[in-house]
This record gives structure tokens, sequence and C-alpha cells, in this order.
């Protein structure tokens, strides 16, 4: 028994043109069927559902909107079910091809690219190549932008047979897509056909898939017509379908603080070089205030949200992100329960600032940190200071104190104040740390850079630090993974 482990699943978008889709679901079902090697490694997925092209018919002046959202809609059906590439026997909609690809991380397999294979095996340009398409996609030039820059001439029936012949033919009462495969639509066809070699067409194209759906009656006429579903067929079974290069994504878990999490979001894009909208990175983010608080697990009996960060981690993961940021210092405490599940890497910020510290703060070995009382006790930081061999330095009882009442009290950033009773209560314990000797401070709460920024050289009872914001190190740092992958 052939062994069906490997299968590359096609997927077939219906309903474009009902026949046009049954047309090459069952060329392609054949061609499988036909060779032993191939059957043991694909397999065909249709899908379909009821769609009515709101009355375009093909038309220069109609709007392929709600076509456009159909096809976005059938390919995420496909993508659920498991396909590895997919086939749109529809030349409308290969108008918009690039959006649509734009949009899945599936291959779209382009019936443009499969006849222009076709054409380079049987008439090499240069060459001149008739089209019958409908006047939506003649109006759009899809043929000329593939064909016209690789030494192909595209010609049309005159407007005479193009409105005459042509449309009537496919989109008329007793045209093709109305379900007539013989009589008057072959005639019209044919007709045009004869046109187009007139006009010294060396090759005739449908533009449109319900032509390739009576090619057959049409070459037995004599006319030297391409079936484009066969060729789309043969093309597909051809080529590899590597997935299409996608927009790097940072993943983002939000909402571990709120303010936090949109002060990360600035820092992201003030940090990245743009000079238009399109050229700065995407984001996915899942913001979940109801995250258990992470500092009330970790020092008193609250909530474990271990779990509420991995499904958090695991949303992201199935947006496509290519990897997580966690703007929490405490959250970081719980990262290694998380990360050996995960297909894609949580960018650890507490590693990237014992990173920023040897390779910008010089000799600066006594670091002062300020953070949240869980975070200190899980003694997170503690542990990457040590293996950057760097002295770390945490307030006293008191200074602690003040510390927690400027992020979790009344008046605290968390409750929404960045003046007042909490900066100062921060400056307190800043000043204790510098007076102790720390020359670094790690603002070790994304929430405590709302209320001091970083600075190179921050002044306080007379003694000169640095003043580091690990949110903004995370960001630079999830900049700078994303720029090295384009």
């Amino acid at each position: 028994m052939l062994s069906t482990h490997h299968k590359q699943s096609i997927g077939i978008v219906g309903g474009l043109g009902m026949l046009a889709g049954a047309d090459l679901f069952f060329k392609l079902a054949k061609a499988i069927a036909a060779d032993r090697e191939t059957a043991a490694g694909h397999d065909v997925v249709f899908e379909q559902q009821p769609f009515q092209d709101g009355g375009m018919d093909g038309e220069a002046n109609g709007s392929p909107n709600r076509r456009k959202l159909y096809v976005f809609d059938m390919i995420r059906k496909l993508e659920a079910r498991g396909v590895h590439s997919v086939l749109l026997p529809c030349f409308i909609s290969h108008t918009f091809l690039g959006e649509l690809q734009a949009e899945t991380p599936l291959p779209l397999v382009s019936i443009m690219d499969a006849l222009l294979a076709h054409l380079r095996k049987r008439h090499p340009a240069p060459c001149r190549i008739g089209v019958l398409a409908s006047n939506y996609v003649k109006s759009k030039g899809l043929f000329e932008r593939y064909f016209a820059a690789r030494g192909y001439e595209v010609v049309y029936p005159d407007a005479e047979l193009q409105d005459g012949c042509v449309m009537p033919a496919i989109y008329g009462g007793s045209g093709v897509k109305s379900g007539h495969l013989q009589g008057e639509p072959i005639e019209l066809l044919h007709r045009a056909c004869e046109h187009l070699l007139e006009k010294g067409a060396q090759a005739i194209l449908p533009g449109a898939t319900e032509i390739a759906v009576v090619s057959d009656a049409l070459q037995a006429r004599g006319v030297s017509i391409v079936d484009a579903n066969r060729a789309y067929v043969q093309y597909a079974l051809s080529c590899r379908g590597d997935a299409p290069a996608k927009p790097f994504k940072v993943g983002v878990i939000g909402g571990v603080g709120p303010a936090a999490t949109v002060d990360f979001l600035d820092k992201i894009v003030r940090n990245t070089a743009a000079g238009r909208d399109q050229d700065h990175i995407k984001l996915v983010l899942e913001h979940n205030p109801q995250i258990p608080d992470r500092t009330a697990a970790l020092i008193g009996d609250g909530p474990d949200p271990t779990l509420a960060l991995y499904a958090a981690c695991k949303k992201l993961e199935a947006g496509d992100a290519d990897l997580i940021a966690i703007p929490c210092n405490t959250a970081h405490a719980f990262v290694e329960r998380i990360q050996p599940y995960l297909s894609i890497p949580i960018v650890n910020m507490l590693f990237e600032t014992a990173r920023h510290i040897a390779d910008r703060c010089g000799n600066r070995k006594k670091v002062g940190l300020l953070a949240t009382s869980g975070t200190i006790a899980s003694r997170v930081y503690q542990d990457v200071a040590d293996a950057a061999h760097l002295m770390l330095l945490t307030p006293d009882d008191a200074h602690q104190a003040l510390v927690m009442e400027a992020i979790y009290g009344e008046r605290g950033v968390k409750a929404g104040y960045l003046e007042g009773a909490c900066r100062e209560q921060l400056m307190q314990a800043l000043a204790h740390l510098a007076e102790r000797g720390a020359e670094v401070i790690i603002l070790g709460c994304t929430e405590l850079p709302l209320l001091i920024a970083q600075s190179d050289h921050f002044s306080v009872a007379g003694e000169s630090v640095m003043v580091l914001d690990p949110t903004d190190i995370l960001a630079r740092r999830c900049v700078s993974l994303s720029r090295a992958q384009l």
C-alpha cells in the first residue's frame, strides 16, 4: 500500500463560476488519478459556498469587492483544512491576486503563470496571442502585465465582436455560464477566434475560465485555443508551491498592564525608521487585562497567571506571529514554564536588558533594580545579573514599600497617576540606590518608565546614574529582529 503521510493538499476555491470550478476539479482529479506517483503525493480539497457577484457579469465598470471578500473567506477555510496551495479558477480574481497573497501564508497558484509556462514551451516569444476575456479582465490589463513585458503581443477582438460575441457567449442567457455548452455560445466564440486568427494571432488564450470548459469543442473546429484549466492543473502539479515570503510579525501580550502596553507599542513605532505607513512593523496584540496579577501570585496567594499567559501566547502563535514580546517584567518569572510548549520564541526583556548593559554601559557593574516585590522575589533579574557578572542592588524594605506604593497605590501609576506622590516615591527609591553605589538603575516594572524617562546621565542626590527602560530596549530589539528578516 502506498503511504499518504506526506501528501500535498491542493485547495480549489469554487463558486466563482460553477462550471469552471467543477471543470478544474475534474481535470485535476483526473490528472492525479492517471499517475500512480502523483496520486500518492496529492489530494484535492474543494471549498464552495453560494456566491452572487452582485450583477457584475464581467463588465468593465463592475466592482470586484464582493468577490474579493468571498475568495478571502474561502482561502481562510482552506487554510483551516490544512491545504498546501490554492487554485482560483477565475480570471477576475487574478486581477487582485496580489492583494489576496499578501493576506495568506498559503501559496496562491497563478493561472497566468501556468499560461505563460504553457506558451513558452509551445509558442515562445516573440509571438502574437489572441485573448478572449471579459470586459473587466480586459480593462485591468491582466494579460498585458503578464505577457507584453515577456515579448508577447496581446490582441483582443474588435469592440463589435467583444460585445456581440465574447460577452454573450460567456454571460448571456444562452451562454456557457448558464450551462449551455453547445450551439450558440460555441458559434459566437468560434467567430471571435477566427477574427483573432485574421489579426495574426498564433495562439488563443481564454481569459475566462468558462471558455476553458468548451475549449475541446472549439479545438474540434480547428481553433488553436489553449485549455486554460488543463494548463493550470499541469502547472499546479509540477510547481513546488513554496510558501510566499510573509511580512515579519511581532506578537505582543498586552494588558499587563494596559498603560505599559500602549507605551511599548508607541516605542515600537518610534524606534522604527519609516517613511510611510507600510514601512512599519506588522503587529498582532492579545490585550488581556484579566491575566491574574503576577506579583500577587509570586509573593502572596493570588491565582497563578501561567495558563492565562500561555493561552495568550498560543493565540499570538495562531495569529502567525514570528516572536512574542511581553512588556511586563514580572511576567518573565513565568516564561520558562511556557517557552518549551511554543513554536515561536518569547524575546526575554530581562536578557536583552543585561545584554544592553554589557554592550553599552562600559565597566559599570553595580546595577540597581526598581521593580515589583514579585519580580525581586522571583530572582529572575538576579539570575540574569549573575550570568552577566553584574552586582544587583535592590531597595531596602522601606524603599521597596515606596516602589510598590508608586506602582499599586491608590494614587499609583497603575491607577493612572503620572505625577505627584507616585513620582516622588519612585525618586526616593532611585536616590536610595544611587547613594548605595548603583551606577546603572533598571526601571524593572513597565509602568515605571511612565514616571521617569530613560537617560544616560540622570542626576539624583548629587549622583549621576544611567537609568534604563527595559520596555524601550525590548522595543528596539523587536524592531532589530524584524528588520533582520527583510
